[in-house]
């Protein structure tokens, strides 16, 4: 296995994540993202393989809706997590282990989908993007489906000037980079401020799934500007506000603007070929 970056695994070895979309806030990630996998996966009990699954916070719902799913991801903590959580789960994983995005344990056409919801951020070498969709595209049954997830380098100076982070030390020349280059650095190893990732040109996602082979369905925006709205965790901890909220963003996704509004992008995309 490739070694993973340093600065990201000494970040998620804070085990933050595991936590981090249980957050009122941050929840509707988390929701949006349901609803569009509820919409677009193959019916199950599909194989899908979570390609940086962290803890399991996708992997575990999907099991429990009946999905065969193999969790892969580089941090050891997150696996260890989700191996517990697998373990006391009514609809257990199929299997969680090691690995990285670039390099898949798994033969061709192992798979009738494949998630990539994080590991495409926290590449910021072009080439290793698309070595890891040229392989999520290769272990994909024909006529399976990937979706993967980008971070939108529009979204961040609305959300660091709203969290109040732009006067930590590095924060605006960070933000500035986004709009650039897209590169993330955290300049001082302050976790409020991330660590190492790129940030997509929403489009620049599709492209790049078209030219790992994969024949891009849709680009759909996540969360729009929800997460900017005072009050919204408790709005989503609210059952009709919350369906409201969902409704709503439905409405938009296919409007070409709110892929300038959102934190996060997914491209659903497939391999070409029948089953």
């Amino acid at each position: 296995m490739t070694p993973l970056d340093p600065d990201i695994l000494a970040f998620y070895n804070l085990g933050h994540e595991q936590q981090r979309l249980a957050d009122p806030r941050r929840s509707i990630e988390y929701l949006r993202t349901m609803d569009i996998l509820t919409r677009h996966l193959p019916p199950a009990p599909a194989t899908v393989l979570d390609i940086g699954g962290g803890p399991g916070r996708y992997a575990l719902p999907l099991a429990a809706a009946g999905y065969q799913v193999t969790l892969l991801d580089p941090v050891p903590l997150h696996v260890q997590q989700a191996t517990d959580a697998s373990r006391t789960a009514e609809q257990p994983l199929a299997a969680a282990h090691l690995g990285d995005a670039r390099t898949l344990p798994h033969p061709d056409g192992a798979f009738d989908a494949v998630l990539l919801l994080g590991p495409l951020y926290h590449l910021p070498d072009p080439d290793d993007r698309h070595r890891a969709l040229t392989e999520a595209a290769r272990v994909l049954r024909p006529g399976g489906l990937t979706v993967a997830a980008g971070c939108s380098r529009y979204y961040t100076a609305w959300e660091m000037l709203a969290a109040g982070k732009l006067d930590l030390p590095g924060a605006l020349e960070t933000v500035t980079g986004h709009l650039s280059t897209g590169r993330h650095h955290n300049p001082h190893g302050d976790p409020r401020l991330w660590t190492t990732a790129y940030f997509h040109d929403p489009h620049e996602l599709a492209a790049e799934a078209a030219a790992a082979g994969l024949t891009v369905r849709t680009l759909l925006p996540v969360e729009g500007p929800a997460k900017l709205i005072p009050g919204i965790g408790a709005m989503l901890q609210n059952h009709q506000r919350r369906e409201e909220i969902l409704h709503l963003l439905r409405l938009l996704e296919d409007r070409p603007g709110a892929l300038g509004t959102t934190e996060h992008v997914l491209v659903v995309a497939a391999r070409q070929g029948h089953s």
